[in-house]
């Protein structure tokens, strides 16, 4: 196998990772997080974040690196429209992660005080878990389009 299908096989299992971790995760922190006992609440946030860190960031590293290399190696123009859609879908996905990670930390943080006997602030957990909801669908259908962009590289 030459550099060129190693790299872009590590193209394609990092896309996959970044796309499925994020199904999963919010899978995981959705249903979970809506159990009636604090410390299965406190435990699915906890893993969703360490998730995050160990899966979704070292695949959202690789996947600008890699898709620059592939870019360059296989004489495409760094100008084609459906790379320009894809580097703008992207950076979507990025803006709408980026505070996710922080959001599911401040949520953890108030879902582990709780399993530690403490009050839960509602108002806050209700306010995060929205935004943290709301924030995942432009996400995911931006890694979407993604996906689709890549596999049909349309010539409009």
């Amino acid at each position: 196998m030459d550099l060129y299908f190693l790299i872009k096989t590590l193209h394609i299992i990092s896309a996959t990772i970044v796309f499925g971790t994020g199904i999963g995760i919010a899978n995981f922190m959705f249903f979970g997080t809506r159990s009636r006992v604090p410390a299965e609440r406190a435990f699915a946030a906890r893993m969703t974040v360490k998730a995050d860190f160990i899966f979704t960031l070292p695949s959202v590293i690789i996947q600008p690196l890699s898709g620059a290399w592939l870019i360059w190696q296989g004489g495409f123009l760094w100008d084609d429209y459906w790379l320009a859609l894809t580097y703008g879908l992207y950076i979507l996905a990025a803006i709408c992660w980026v505070p996710v990670v922080f959001i599911q930390i401040r949520m953890k943080a108030l879902l582990e005080r709780q399993a530690r006997g403490g009050a839960l602030d509602e108002a806050t957990y209700s306010r995060l878990f929205r935004l943290w909801f709301a924030l995942g669908w432009p996400a995911f259908g931006g890694l979407i389009l993604i996906f689709w962009l890549m596999v049909t590289k349309p010539t409009w």
